[in-house]
């Protein structure tokens, strides 16, 4: 897909257009005489043409007023009228045009003679046409060459032209589902307005079904904080970006369209968006970590040594300036994102860290490890504030714990998952408020989880590839779906539709909906 180079005049023509048709004609002239572009078109270049033809030079005059015209073509034009004027014996007229006019004063200066020759024909009495017009030449003669000159200096262009071109950008932003339908846009943010969207349902349906091609598998996918890409990380380190509206790779991003993806070494083991949606951070199976601008697929920093094994979870700062690792290596690492450095490391776990995130206060990092335990840790002193045992962790038995989130409902709680068939949420007291469980016992384990965006639904995946769709209002289990054939690697919500992508080893994503 060729790049589309838009030319700055262009855009400012479209805003003269737009100035001229709602008449803003100060702020008009004012745009035109600072950024020296012009407008330059007719509404219609036959009725233009056909005006000159017909010598109705009034409305030629005020047609050409807000025209960028070179001097020979109003020279030329003037010259015309002002003759034409003698013609009708418009003396008076023709004597204010020769001398107080721009052109005129032009001609004075670089064609004396032409000049000079209007002058005598406006002191006669008479006008003879013979004499008015050079051998070959006549009024219609001229009147056709002008036409021909001015036509070639104006384009006809379509009437509002920028809030066409701004509503056929929406509906294609639609198209590609980059824009849920039907809601309200904010042009100017270049956002939908969020809606008080549907109330948030669970899942029932399979909406489009994502297929890697060999025999690679998704490590890793996530949606972006503003709900317009689907990413998704695989084994053979290949980052892609999906259309989760139709199920097909994003062509509209020039970089996938040239088949030049975005490309880690080895598995890309996990994913996470910047807060503005604009940058894209992978962690890899070799302990590197790469940052993306996801517009154009360029690394904008690598952490060659994030951690010295694998990276399980990467999350950003509130401010987008920092980046969370934990990893296999037992430990979690705070990088800064302009320096590419290690600034802290958080210490303690004695097994995998599968995953860590910054608490909704900024202060604090949560950490979910194979040990069995949660942690809880303080970002400026980097120490363990408290260590929790997971439910199911007693009698010296250590349950992995997957995934831990924020809960949306309560800013001071937070999900945790662990290899069980219980869900709870903790508060950072290490208090269980509430749990939920599936009531199954054999291959009834979960693997992963997610919450949907305002805290109504936690969805857990078992070891038997089954939804789990709990209502955080009632408590209960309201339903169960069964999403894969294969084990489930992982799961994630839309942020702003209800919309649950899932994706495991059987090499496909799966999208459902209500």
């Amino acid at each position: 897909m060729a790049s589309v180079e838009i030319e700055s005049a262009d855009v400012i023509r479209l805003i003269l257009q737009y100035m001229k048709e709602n008449n803003l004609q100060r702020s008009m002239q004012i745009l035109q005489e600072e950024s020296t572009v012009s407008l330059n078109t007719v509404d219609s270049a036959e009725s233009f043409v056909h005006e000159i033809l017909q010598g109705h030079w009034d409305t030629v005059l005020q047609v050409i007023q807000n025209l960028k015209l070179p001097d020979k073509t109003l020279v030329d034009l003037y010259e015309q009228i002002v003759l034409e004027l003698i013609e009708l014996r418009e003396l008076g007229a023709a004597r204010s045009l020769l001398r107080q006019t721009d052109p005129m004063t032009t001609l004075k200066q670089q064609f004396p003679d032409r000049y000079v020759h209007l002058e005598n024909l406006l002191s006669r009495s008479y006008f003879d046409p013979r004499e008015a017009y050079p051998e070959g030449q006549s009024k219609e003669k001229r009147r056709q060459t002008i036409a021909q000159s001015l036509s070639g200096e104006v384009s006809v262009v379509p009437p509002s032209r920028l809030m066409a071109l701004i509503g056929q950008a929406i509906k294609w932003q639609q198209h590609q589902g980059l824009l849920p339908p039907g809601v309200q846009i904010d042009v100017f943010r270049g956002k939908a307005a969020i809606r008080d969207q549907e109330d948030e349902k669970y899942p029932a349906t399979l909406h489009k079904t994502i297929k890697l091609g060999g025999k690679t598998h998704i490590e890793s996918a996530t949606f972006s904080p503003d709900g317009q890409y689907l990413v998704s990380g695989s084994m053979d380190g290949f980052i892609e970006v999906w259309n989760f509206q139709t199920g097909k790779i994003r062509q509209d991003l020039r970089y996938q369209a040239q088949d030049n993806f975005m490309l880690m070494e080895q598995a890309v083991l996990c994913l996470a968006f910047s807060h503005d949606s604009e940058m894209l951070a992978s962690g890899s199976q070799d302990g590197k970590v790469k940052i993306w601008k996801i517009m154009t697929g360029q690394c904008l920093r690598r952490l060659e040594k994030a951690q010295s094994k694998g990276v399980t979870s990467v999350a950003f700062s509130k401010d987008n300036s920092q980046i969370l690792t934990a990893s296999f290596d037992g430990t979690l690492r705070i990088h800064g994102l302009k320096s590419g450095k290690t600034l802290k490391e958080f210490r303690g776990h004695s097994s995998f860290v599968n995953q860590a995130i910054y608490l909704p206060d900024g202060n604090h990092l949560v950490s979910a490890s194979s040990d069995g335990t949660v942690k809880l840790w303080n970002i400026k002193s980097s120490e363990c504030l408290n260590t929790h045992r997971s439910l199911g962790g007693g009698s010296g038995v250590d349950v992995t714990v997957h995934s831990v989130s924020p809960f949306p409902k309560h800013p001071d709680q937070f999900l945790v998952c662990n290899r069980s068939n219980t869900v709870v949420v903790m508060n950072i007291q290490g208090q269980i408020i509430r749990s939920f469980n599936s009531g199954k016992r054999e291959k009834g384990d979960f693997v992963c989880f997610t919450v949907s965006p305002r805290g109504e639904w936690i969805y857990c995946v078992g070891e038997d590839s089954v939804l789990y769709c709990f209502s955080t209002t009632s408590g209960k289990l309201e339903r169960t779906l069964n999403v894969h054939e294969s084990t489930v690697i992982g799961i994630d919500h839309h942020p702003h539709q209800n919309i649950v992508a899932t994706y495991g080893e059987d090499g496909l994503i799966k999208l459902w909906k209500p």
